[in-house]
């Protein structure tokens, strides 16, 4: 019996592509969005193997700029980078400044700060409240939000003339005191925000649509918050309780602990991260409430000391860090005792915690990618300052 001799043939589909990695770049955007950021990702089908944020695009040197700017400018130039916090920005500089002349700033100037600092905290988070959901698909929750920043800007922008950059603080208190009838008009719009902040536990934390993309979506472990020195609503989503207006209190906020909640999650996902966003924008809406009670208790007087024509920080340096609404941000200051900081680094926020991205992203599906992205809530010029 004879064997019928067979021939094996091999066909070749695209050059071995099953085992070639897929590089994709996602973005840079326009600059409207968030900003400008580059995500490099390595893809393995439909995973991704490898994330590098590429970071840069929107860097315009302020560090630097601080160097030749006497200290009533650079206040200009720190209320920037995070264009959705500018108050807290200006903050951090003023207080750094204060510590170095051992200022004492007058007790209306203090929780007018206060104030001022928790209604920017509100405006930061509706933002995100309202933009997320967007990234995900959900139109409606962003008319919303923008409905209730409005409250809130008209406010603020009585009381400071800016929309966005308020440039409100200045070394040893305030620029002014307040219009004739400004807290009643803020008390209003406090409760107006507050009595319609239902509607995202409503269209969104509601909607199951929601819940199934975000739900045990990128999770971001305790140690890696810690590794990366991520903060604010991100890391407390992660079961890390942090809070400086707890744990450092400035300002008014060591007599605010009755009404200062620190919100935290244990399961670190995006639902985590949204979750805990929401109910501190609830407890900033009682901090302000609280404040303007206190400033409605306290005698009329000044809300700011009077400074030399030329103002110059001794030489030395200090630090001052405060609880921006996206995390921790400080500012380190050297002087010469001249009129400019010999040096003025910046630690903002969002820079630590767009870091992780590296550690979040591998391992996730692409589909996933937008709802991670969006959940490390972040302002790009605070990344590349």
């Amino acid at each position: 019996m004879s064997m019928t001799p067979t021939t094996e043939t091999m066909v070749g589909i695209g050059g071995a592509a099953e085992s070639t990695d897929m590089v994709l770049n996602i973005g840079p955007q326009h600059p409207s969005t968030h900003g400008v950021l580059r995500l490099k990702l390595v893809l393995d089908g439909e995973r991704i193997a490898h994330a590098e944020p590429v970071i840069g695009y929107m860097h315009r040197g302020a560090e630097k700029l601080f160097e030749a700017r006497d200290y009533r400018q650079i206040i200009m130039l720190a209320n920037r980078h995070d264009w959705l916090s500018a108050f807290s920005n200006e903050l951090g500089v003023v207080l750094a400044v204060e510590r170095m002349l051992g200022m004492e700033v007058p007790e209306r100037a203090v929780w007018l700060r206060t104030l001022l600092a928790e209604l920017n905290r509100v405006l930061n988070h509706l933002m995100f409240l309202g933009s997320y959901p967007l990234e995900l698909g959900g139109i409606t929750p962003i008319f919303y939000a923008f409905r209730e920043r409005e409250e809130l800007q008209h406010v603020m922008e009585e009381i400071s003339g800016g929309r966005m950059h308020y440039m409100f603080n200045r070394v040893g208190g305030l620029k002014e005191d307040l219009p004739a009838g400004w807290t009643t008009r803020a008390r209003t719009a406090v409760a107006d925000v507050r009595s319609r902040m239902d509607r995202f536990d409503d269209l969104v934390l509601g909607n199951e649509i929601f819940r199934g993309r975000t739900r045990g979506v990128g999770r971001l472990t305790p140690q890696a918050v810690h590794a990366y020195g991520v903060s604010g609503p991100i890391g407390r989503a992660s079961g890390v309780d942090f809070d400086l207006r707890r744990d450092e209190p400035y300002l008014a906020y060591g007599d605010l602990q009755d009404t200062l909640k620190v919100v935290t999650r244990q399961e670190g996902d995006c639902l985590a991260r949204f979750e805990c966003l929401l109910e501190q924008t609830h407890n900033a809406l009682d901090l302000a409430d609280a404040c303007l009670d206190r400033l409605a208790e306290l005698p009329p007087g000044p809300v700011n000391q009077r400074l030399p024509k030329v103002l110059k920080a001794p030489e030395g340096h200090t630090y001052a860090w405060t609880e921006n609404p996206l995390g921790i941000n400080g500012y380190y200051l050297v002087s010469k005792g001249e009129k400019t900081p010999y040096r003025l680094k910046l630690r903002s926020a969002s820079y630590n915690n767009i870091q992780a991205l590296t550690e979040l992203l591998p391992g996730t599906l692409v589909a996933d990618m937008v709802a991670i992205l969006g959940s490390m809530f972040f302002v790009v010029g605070d990344i590349d300052k």
